[in-house]
Formats: structure tokens, C-alpha cells, sequence
């Protein structure tokens, strides 16, 4: 989950002057002036595969659908089955639009029947909230509440003990959220939210403080995450460790003209729900087959694969790389990329990828590229 659309205006986190004192290298992502990296991206994205890293990722979107029948409300406009989850849980869902595509993609805590959080990705907060008002009956209301909560993301094998040992109780089930009390420093007491979940294939937690103590919540789960030989990350290693994982990446794999049958992410689909924004087109399109598939590439020499760079077997062009990178696990190139259907491209086979005039050959693969232990 995420996005690197650029909106003119960048704003700043809740603690930019902790991660300038961390000798953080800063870069603009949907809107905000992000950590790119501290000590190297090779090093952060180790740490979170081998030990633990924290990752600074307030600038995601935060919004509150609440009012009588929320929930309902939820499950009737964004595509997962709502009602396959319960309080305290939180699910992977897409908001779509009426031809199909993607508007963005985001997680929903289920609070209660009548209040559900939604996070959804920094520069298309705006599009989703404005696309549920405009559906909303007048006794719900949803709130843009982007800047109220930080978002950090604790990851890696050692990602519960480092949130445990910085005072927070963590949920056992994967998609399971926790809400407790922080007891800060002058008296300081917030709500913080605890959920199992993360972009980067390692077990981990996302947790969500009000924004006024977002600086004591960030430096008591980075102290504890030092401790244990980790570090803060920044987006390069982000990036690396979701596309190792084939983790789709909104402005990359979903988009306004990729649909999610395209981008492999139908499971987020409640194909038994009789409505939901843009159903009739993501119905459609699985009845007949997607025009083009997402595959995942492991390049066979050495090259690294960079977005937009042409795919093809033989001669023929078959489709594009929408994300592509060095792998620091595999110590290699990898990439995902929308492949046409009717190309007959398969696992298995062996395509190119042009790198600036050269045929990079590389192997179709299923992703992830490494093993899972998210869960």
C-alpha cells in the first residue's frame, strides 16, 4: 500500500526533527517530505529482514466514517466483505471507481458497527473521503482526519518483542488491532492503536498515536528497537521490501486504469456482495479475463529492471514493468509487471526486459520473490 503521486504542496510529518538528528536523507512521496534513508537502504532493509526496523509512515491518510450503520455503509461502497471481520480487526479493502479502477487501496479498523477508521494512502485521502461523502446518507459522517494521527511502522523478526518492551500490548491474529491508553511524560494520556499488519513480509506492527504525542511514541519504539540491533528505515527500503514481496504500490500496480483483476489483488474483492463501488465493471471484466496480468520478473544476469521499461519475449513487446529494483535478499534484479493476456506468457517461461538498449533476460516467476512470514 502506497503512492508516489506528487501534489505540489509537501508537508511534514509529526517529527522532522528526529529523523534530521537520525542524519536522515529526505525526498518528496504523495505530498510529503519523507526519510528516504539514515544509514543506507542495503542496511535498513538487512535489519528488517535479519532483527527490526521503524519506519516513519504518518504521511499515510487517516479518515473516520462514523454515524449509525457505518459499517454497512463501508462494506456498500468499498470492495472487501466487511462483514467477514468484527471489532478489533482491520482489513485490506479498495475503493474503486465506477469503471473499474483503482481510486486507492487502504486498510479499515473495524471500531464498531457505527465507526470505522479508515488508512488509506497520503495523496489520495482526499479522492476517497470525497467519494464516500458523496454516497454518504446525512446520519453518517466522514471525517478527513489525516493530520490528527503518525503512523510508524515496527518491523522484522523481532518486531513484537521491540513494541512489548516500549510498553504495548500486541495482538497474537494477524489483522488484529489493539486499543490502549499511553501514559506519556507531563501527565500525557492518548488512545494508540496497535494492528498487526505491514508492507514488508516480516511480522509486524503498525502503530497509530494521536499526532501530539507521535514524537515520545516514535523515540520510546525506536530506543527499544536499537537495543535489539535494529534501525530506523526509510522509504528506499520500503520500496525494496515490498517489491520483494510483490506488494502492489498505488501509482504503480493500481491505478486509476488497472483494475485489481489486472493487478492480482482480487482476493480483496467481496464478489458475493450485491454492491459495491464499481462492481459491475470488476464483474464484467473476471467473466471475460483481464486484458493483461501481473508476473513477477527475476532477472537471470546482471541488471536492475526500473519502471517503465519494456517487457518482451523474442522480438515481440508484451507488456511493461510497473516496479523494478535491486533485490538486496536474492542479490539480484526483480520486478513486477503487467503483462498481456493474450501474449501467452506463462511461469516458468524466460522474457527480456530492455535496459536502455540492452535485453536484461529474466525468469517469470510467481511473486513473492522470498519467503512470507508475515503472519
Amino acid at each position: 500500500m502506497g503512492t508516489d503521486d506528487q501534489p505540489e504542496l509537501v508537508l511534514e510529518g509529526p517529527i522532522p526533527q528526529i529523523h534530521e538528528a537520525l542524519g536522515a536523507k529526505f525526498a518528496p512521496f504523495g505530498g510529503w517530505r519523507m526519510p528516504l534513508s539514515y544509514s543506507g537502504v542495503v542496511s535498513e532493509h538487512t535489519a528488517v529482514r535479519e532483527k527490526v526496523g521503524i519506519f516513519d509512515v504518518s504521511h499515510l491518510g487517516k479518515a473516520l466514517v462514523a454515524g449509525p450503520g457505518a459499517a454497512e455503509f463501508v462494506n456498500r461502497t468499498l470492495s472487501n466483505d466487511l462483514a467477514r471481520i468484527r471489532p478489533g480487526k482491520a482489513q485490506y479493502t479498495l475503493c474503486l471507481a465506477p469503471d473499474g479502477g483503482v481510486i486507492d487501496d487502504l486498510i479499515a479498523y473495524y471500531v464498531s458497527d457505527e465507526e470505522i477508521f479508515l488508512v488509506p494512502n497520503a495523496a489520495n485521502t482526499a479522492s476517497v473521503v470525497a467519494a464516500l461523502q458523496a454516497v454518504a446518507p446525512p446520519e453518517i459522517q466522514v471525517t478527513d482526519e489525516h493530520r490528527d494521527y503518525a503512523v510508524f511502522a515496527v518491523q522484522g523478526p523481532l518486531a513484537k518483542e521491540a513494541v512489548e518492551r516500549a510498553g504495548f500490548a500486541v495482538p497474537e491474529e494477524y489483522m488484529a488491532y489493539t486499543e490502549e491508553t499511553w501514559d506519556g511524560s507531563a501527565g500525557k494520556q492518548a488512545p494508540v492503536k496497535v494492528c498487526r499488519t505491514g508492507y514488508t513480509g516480516e511480522q509486524g506492527y503498525e502503530v497509530i498515536p494521536p499526532w501530539s504525542v507521535a514524537s515520545e511514541v516514535f523515540t520510546a519504539l525506536l530506543n527499544e528497537v536499537q537495543k535489539l540491533g535494529g534501525e530506523p528505515a526509510g522509504l528506499g527500503a520500503r520500496d525494496t521490501l515490498r517489491t520483494e514481496m510483490g506488494y502492489a504500490l498505488h501509482g504503480h500496480e493500481l491505478a486509476l486504469d488497472i483494475s485489481p483483476v489486472q493487478a492480482g489483488v482480487a482476493w480483496a474483492i467481496g464478489w458475493k456482495k450485491p454492491e459495491f463501488f464499481g462492481r459491475e465493471a470488476v464483474v464484467a471484466e473476471k467473466e471475460r479475463g483481464p486484458a493483461r496480468t501481473l508476473l513477477g520478473l527475476k532477472a537471470l544476469e546482471s541488471g536492475v529492471p526500473r519502471r517503465g521499461y519494456t517487457v518482451r519475449k523474442g522480438e515481440a513487446s508484451v507488456g511493461e514493468v510497473t516496479s523494478g529494483t535491486f533485490s538486496p535478499t536474492l542479490k539480484t534484479g526483480v520486478a513486477l509487471a503487467l503483462v498481456d493476456s493474450a501474449s501467452g506468457v506463462e511461469v516458468g517461461d524466460e522474457v527480456s526486459i530492455d535496459v536502455r538498449g540492452r535485453a536484461l533476460r529474466c525468469e517469470v516467476v510467481t511473486p513473492p520473490f522470498v519467503e512470507s512470514h508475515v503472519r
